[in-house]
């Protein structure tokens, strides 16, 4: 088996949602002892898609923890229309069985981190600075814990604005705002208000699985063996359909538990 694969990508397609089928297929390997996607081309922020910098500290946190440890380094960014990025990503096929994985508690969170990336054609409108005075001001009025938000402006073929905004908590959850893209008519301020108030919902309804999220736990659920749990804010479109598709291929038997404010899903 090729322990090294060479991707070009002459669009802006999100290189978040290329890595994930192939992560998906890692999970039943056990050799080699890794595995290096290097991709050129293609964007680290789109529409509808992970950011890498969401699978960074995020997704690839949740999996790392639960024994799937995937890592990835980004050269250049890339945004819409021309994309143009550089990143390289390292899988390494477990060793062990994985570990069951039960979020169903957020617990203690005191501390949000955030990253925010701007093409370097935007640096005059100080777009980061806005953004970040305005979702500190958002969750300190809200929530009152600390925040260390980073930006930081980067040569890119086209202009573009991502951010994304995570907290780590005492029970083994990430939560996050998923990935936030900027746009002509959005102002700086809404935007970082619009990322603020993503992940202030989700903290205060005490939910430890964002709904990005766990639209990427569901295959990684099915493939353990024993029974695993998560916690939502609602049960998206997406992960009815990685549900019904894991129930398929894997022969994996769930249920959803609604309740007023929330949802469990388990795989039994």
């Amino acid at each position: 088996m090729k322990n090294k694969i060479k991707v070009d990508v002459r669009t802006a397609g999100n290189i978040g949602l290329l890595l994930q089928p192939i992560q998906i297929a890692s999970l039943g390997f056990n050799r080699p002892e890794k595995i290096e996607i290097m991709v050129n081309g293609g964007g680290t922020f789109g529409k509808y898609a992970p950011s890498l910098n969401y699978l960074q500290h995020v997704t690839y946190n949740v999996f790392r923890d639960h024994g799937f440890n995937i890592e990835i380094d980004i050269f250049k960014h890339g945004f819409y229309p021309k994309g143009g990025a550089a990143a390289n990503c390292t899988i390494y096929p477990p060793k062990n069985k994985f570990k069951s994985i039960n979020l169903t508690e957020l617990g203690d969170i005191d501390l949000i981190y955030g990253e925010i990336i701007c093409s370097n054609q935007l640096i005059n409108k100080k777009i980061c600075e806005r953004i970040k005075k305005t979702s500190t001001l958002q969750i300190n009025r809200n929530l009152g814990v600390d925040v260390k938000i980073k930006f930081k402006y980067v040569d890119s073929l086209s202009p573009g604005v991502g951010l994304s905004l995570w907290a780590n908590s005492d029970t083994g959850a990430v939560i996050s705002s998923g990935t936030i893209l900027g746009e002509r008519t959005i102002t700086s301020e809404v935007l970082g208000r619009m990322a603020a108030n993503k992940i202030i919902t989700y903290i205060k309804n005490k939910i430890p699985i964002d709904n990005y999220l766990s639209d990427q736990l569901i295959p990684f659920m099915g493939f353990i063996e024993e029974p695993s749990s998560i916690k939502v804010l609602e049960v998206t479109k997406h992960t009815k359909t990685n549900l019904e598709l894991v129930k398929l291929f894997m022969q994996r038997n769930y249920q959803i538990k609604n309740e007023k404010t929330h949802s469990i899903i388990e795989f039994l």
